[in-house]
């Protein structure tokens, strides 16, 4: 390390930083965080961390709903049975009307509104009997039972069915339906479905998959742990513009890298993660064309958690819903990453069931003497109920299942949603990582690019394209021999205590760091920005210097 500039890192060593490549980009983030930490310390500065995916905005109408429907349900507790600190299960008949008359009694609770505007919306479009639906979300929010069936609740099933119809399928779902696996977010979710596949022997240790990357790293790394180990391809969104910049999008010829039949499945972030940019339409155009006339034996998992920040987007679970799983966690959206809230989504008629009852004889009755404790006709048994039993190593399949308490939240969060016709909630999210971005950008003295796919949850920025595009392929080649890119990363955290993470831990360009937009004041962006570029300024001062010497 010749450069002696002040991007240079301050207290950790080059051997420490080679050290740190080893880890994944969100246990370097913690190095980071510690740096920025004590530096903070120091200068009484408060740590500007950039690094983390937690909005910091929170849903609160259907949170209103869920706390008075609380009240409700304990007064119907009481009615059954009341005595000093205990009550009894609450009973369904009548339940709908006795609703009702705690509404008129209530009408400036918060949150009493959207309750029982959406049990009338939900009973008159879903032709729910509407006892039988207030029955399941007091009893849910009680918590007082196993979840029945373990897969999802019935009506809950059916609310989040519609609200993955208008979110992630553009309001146009496919003929058919999707049954629903609710789970504790999208990372219980990735848990699930690499086991199941792997029990049923749909895939196998040492099977081809692609990988779209940049992505988000757990994929990458769950699939080289050693009991999958598989053989990885790659589909790159490497494009870049011809003004220089990438556009995150996957050229055809990477998208055609899926014709290989050896490949047996593709995994699929979109909006991508860290980039957070959509496949753009023509391109999933493409792929979904591929996939039904060359790889229709192609099985896909898409998780789309970014979706709804993208104006009209439609996920590859409708444009191909027989070979996909999609995932989906309400985490980002409605601000709720602890309460856990996510769910599976595989179409009735899929390949997976197919491919199942294809498997050789002898697979096929381990599989049924795996499933025979819990059925007579395990063979029978669907690949997404599958993987519930498997959730709970088969022995545990009658506790399996969703809290309840989260299953109603879920239940009320996509109600709130589908009411919601003007998409009031969508375009105030949407507007505020929208004006974080620009503010991003202002604050390095650029114009933040246009790009109708970018979901701008979070913006990934290339310093090495930066760099050269401004100061020239001399000062790029400058940085690439006298620095490292964690240089930036660690300069940013000793100087002005703040934090972000590096790209290239998810598989995206070596010079690379992604901003959340997602977890900070807008007034934040444009000293972020600032400090971004006077980073990069010190080593463009370090190297005019050099070359004036």
């Amino acid at each position: 390390m010749s450069a002696s500039g002040p991007i240079r890192r301050l207290s950790i060593s080059l051997e420490e930083v080679k050290e740190l490549e080893k880890l994944s980009p969100f246990e370097l983030k913690d190095k980071v965080m510690q740096v920025a930490g004590e530096t903070g310390q120091q200068n009484a500065r408060a740590m500007l961390n950039a690094g983390r995916g937690n909005p910091n905005w929170i849903a609160t109408t259907p949170r209103d709903a869920f706390f008075t429907l609380g009240q409700f349900a304990i007064e119907e507790s009481k009615r059954v049975w009341n005595m000093p600190d205990l009550g009894g299960m609450p009973q369904k008949p009548g339940i709908a009307q006795r609703l009702k008359d705690f509404a008129a009694t209530h009408d400036k609770t918060p949150g009493i509104g959207l309750l029982t505007t959406a049990v009338v919306a939900a009973s008159s479009k879903y032709g729910f009997d509407a006892d039988a639906f207030v029955y399941e979300l007091v009893d849910g929010i009680i918590g007082d039972q196993y979840p029945t069936p373990g897969r999802m609740l019935v009506h809950a099933e059916k609310v989040v069915h519609e609200y993955l119809v208008k979110e992630m399928c553009a309001g146009d779902a496919p003929a058919g339906r999707f049954d629903i696996f609710a789970v504790e977010g999208g990372t219980a979710a990735m848990c699930y479905i690499f086991d199941s596949l792997m029990v049923n022997h749909l895939l196998h240790r040492g099977d081809k998959v692609a990988l779209a990357l940049p992505m988000f790293t757990p994929y990458i790394e769950v699939a080289h742990l050693d009991r999958f180990h598989f053989d990885v391809v790659q589909v790159n969104a490497n494009e870049v513009a011809k003004e220089g910049p990438h556009t995150w999008q996957y050229p055809d010829s990477e998208i055609d890298k899926l014709k290989d039949p050896s490949i047996k499945a593709l995994f699929f972030v979109n909006p991508s993660n860290p980039p957070s940019v959509a496949m753009r339409a023509e391109s999933m155009e493409r792929l979904s064309a591929l996939i039904q006339t060359k790889r229709p034996d192609l099985m896909i998992v898409t998780d789309d958690v970014y979706g709804t920040f993208v104006p009209g987007f439609r996920s590859l679970m409708a444009n191909v819903p027989h070979n996909t799983i999609g995932v989906y966690s309400y985490s980002k959206y409605f601000g709720c990453t602890g309460w856990r809230l996510g769910v599976v989504a595989i179409h009735q008629d899929n390949i997976f069931d197919k491919m199942i009852a294809k498997l050789p004889v002898e697979q096929r009755n381990e599989l049924n003497a795996r499933y025979g404790p819990i059925t007579l006709e395990p063979e029978k048994i669907k690949f997404i109920d599958r993987m519930v039993a498997d959730s709970r190593c088969v022995a545990l399949n009658h506790t399996a299942g969703l809290s309840l308490p989260q299953q109603v939240q879920m239940t009320l969060f996509s109600l709130f949603a589908l009411l919601d016709k003007e998409d009031r909630y969508k375009h105030l999210t949407q507007s505020i990582v929208h004006k974080r971005r620009a503010a991003l950008w202002n604050g390095m003295g650029l114009e933040a690019p246009q790009d109708p796919n970018h979901s701008e949850y979070y913006t990934t920025l290339d310093l090495m394209v930066w760099a050269e595009k401004v100061h020239g392929p001399k000062f790029a080649e400058f940085l690439r021999k006298n620095y490292h890119p964690f240089d930036v990363l660690f300069a940013l955290a000793e100087r002005y205590s703040t934090v972000l993470m590096n790209g290239n831990g998810f598989a995206g360009p070596e010079w690379s760091v992604r901003v959340s937009l997602a977890n900070l004041p807008e007034d934040a962006y444009p000293n972020i920005g600032k400090q971004l570029a006077s980073v990069v300024q010190a080593a463009v001062d370090a190297w005019k210097s050099q070359e004036t010497s």
